[in-house]
């Protein structure tokens, strides 16, 4: 490949090096998120701003931890990913929003994944779609005991991974809409409980790689549930997300260090 870098020792979209990095990383999508999720951690410093990728590297139980913006969708979250990996980083918790999906799930609730629905573009170029969409367990339980911990309200399971929003939130205006809301149809009726836009690929690319990945989202609200007249609470504070993501990540440092 070629080193579009020129010699710079860092990353070309990312711009950081083995240096400037910890083996353990939280992933935001929101670049504005990362200074929040760093407040979590000890020293932790600004190490790199380059497109949407903002880098925060601080310390949490005595080991170098990350908190890695990815941006917005699928491309992104998987340069992320393949450039941190190749500085060694080898954990990752996606903290990010999701819309609920099935009426149990409420604005505020978290939704941790056990697998992906790959309606995503970007995973398709790693695996065929045969390959499912699976977190680490190791991460994946880690996320579930500090979501229980924590005492909150939280789910597991399939989430559906999209590529555009507008397609979500408005199927029935787009040219390929018989084909959007059969699969959202058919996504329901197979139980999964909510959508976002960054899991598979980053589950897909992680099982590439072999490194851990695991997603921890924020439901924002339900648009099932507002369809329905039920009762819909928004919430847009990921404060709880990112504190059961900061509780995984020590348990995954504390195991490591066994």
């Amino acid at each position: 490949m070629v080193d579009y870098t020129e010699g710079s020792g860092k990353q070309y979209h990312t711009m950081v090096g083995p240096e400037d990095v910890g083996r353990f990383v939280i992933l935001p999508g929101d670049p504005k998120r990362c200074r929040q999720i760093a407040a979590h951690l000890e020293q932790a410093k600004l190490v790199a701003d380059s497109r949407e990728f903002v880098t925060y590297t601080g310390t949490l139980e005595g080991a170098a931890v990350s908190v890695v913006s990815t941006g917005i969708g699928g491309p992104s979250a998987a340069i992320a990913l393949e450039e941190l990996a190749k500085c060694g980083a080898d954990t990752f918790i996606r903290v990010g929003t999701c819309g609920g999906m099935q009426d149990e799930v409420l604005g505020g609730d978290l939704v941790i994944a056990n697998g992906a629905v790959r309606m995503e573009g970007t995973s398709r170029e790693y695996a065929p779609l045969e390959y499912p969409a699976v977190p680490d367990p190791t991460v994946m339980n880690a996320l579930a005991h500090a979501a229980q911990k924590a005492g909150v309200r939280w789910h597991i399971g399939v989430v559906q991974s999209k590529d555009s929003f507008f397609g979500q939130h408005e199927p029935e205006v787009m040219p390929v809409s018989y084909e959007l809301q059969n699969k959202w149809n058919a996504w329901l009726r197979m139980g999964c409980l909510a959508s976002e836009m960054e899991t598979a690929a980053l589950f897909i690319a992680g099982s590439f790689l072999r490194v851990r990945v695991g997603s921890c989202l924020l439901a924002l609200a339900n648009q099932e549930r507002a369809r329905k007249g039920l009762s819909n609470p928004q919430v847009h504070d990921t404060q709880t997300a990112v504190t059961v993501a900061v509780e995984a990540m020590r348990e995954l440092i504390r195991a490591s260090l066994e």
